[in-house]
């Protein structure tokens, strides 16, 4: 089970691609597109959005593309994910990215993050949440409502 959308999946992918890809010249859209064996319409609102997030940086002209607005070391996966869940786009339109980087190194990675999410949560019992709620003030006895008449 996977936890990222396809479409935080996708952005991840192509901040890694354009951080292994963008030297000496930006990364064109259609360069990434082809690697991840989608559609560039899809990944141009992609881009956009991350370009917004002050994450990548796009670059006009002929020779134009993208490239990473600032270090690597101080764009992580998260700052990734919520540009891309903060975009308006309908993630559903985006087909899966299909490449190398995704398959051996970025879906990796992300499935050990999604374990350790559920590991966590497989951690936390109903009572824990009881017990948490009684000590934040939430009294059972004044939520519950008396109807008699």
């Amino acid at each position: 089970m996977n936890l990222l959308s396809r479409r935080s999946m996708l952005a991840i992918a192509a901040v890694v691609d354009v951080a292994i890809h963008a030297r000496p010249d930006p990364v064109p859209a259609k360069a990434l597109s082809e690697r991840h064996q989608l559609p560039p319409r899809h990944l141009e609102t992609l881009l956009q959005a991350l370009v917004r997030a002050g994450i990548l940086k796009g670059v006009r002209g002929p020779r134009g593309g993208y490239e990473l607005a600032t270090e690597r070391r101080r764009i992580t996966a998260g700052n990734i994910v919520r540009a891309a869940m903060a975009s308006d786009d309908d993630a559903q339109s985006i087909p899966e990215p299909h490449s190398l980087l995704v398959d051996r190194v970025i879906e990796p990675e992300v499935k050990i993050a999604s374990q350790a999410f559920l590991a966590h949560l497989d951690a936390i019992t109903v009572d824990d949440l009881c017990m948490s709620a009684d000590k934040a003030g939430f009294n059972a006895a004044k939520e519950t409502a008396d109807f008699s008449i």
